[in-house]
């Protein structure tokens, strides 16, 4: 299985037709907004996306794996459900963890915004 392909593939796709097989059954999950264990609770989290969100797009801009671990750098856009749609943005990183079974036990985003600048983006009015 070769991980860093199919995480690419999943970032274009993102939100649709995730590879969930590649997380630990208890994986645990990390944002600035969320914190829990669970491959079926990140599924529900995906879709969570899928359905609230519009035009949603994970820019992947920089992979590396070094051993056990795999650092990505993304940007993820998406258009607000709002009746003047705004356009919003989040670039950050994720660090994923992978377990002896070559799984990802361990996935942590972090956000090069703060929460309240990612809610700004709201009310920008066009």
């Amino acid at each position: 299985m070769d991980i860093i392909a199919i995480l690419k593939e999943d970032y274009q796709k993102f939100p649709e037709d995730q590879t969930y097989s590649i997380y630990a059954e208890d994986v645990y999950f990390e944002d600035p907004v969320n914190k829990f264990r669970g491959g079926d609770r990140y599924q529900k989290m995906i879709d969570f996306f899928k359905k609230w969100f519009i035009d949603i797009e994970l820019d992947l801009k920089e992979i590396n794996q070094s051993g056990k671990t795999i650092k990505t750098r993304w940007t993820l856009s998406w258009t607000a459900p709002v009746p003047w749609k705004p356009r919003m943005a989040i670039p950050g990183w994720s660090e994923l963890k992978l377990n002896d079974e070559g799984l990802i036990a361990s996935h942590i985003d972090y956000w090069d915004i703060s929460r309240p600048d990612v809610l700004k983006q709201l009310f920008k009015v066009k």
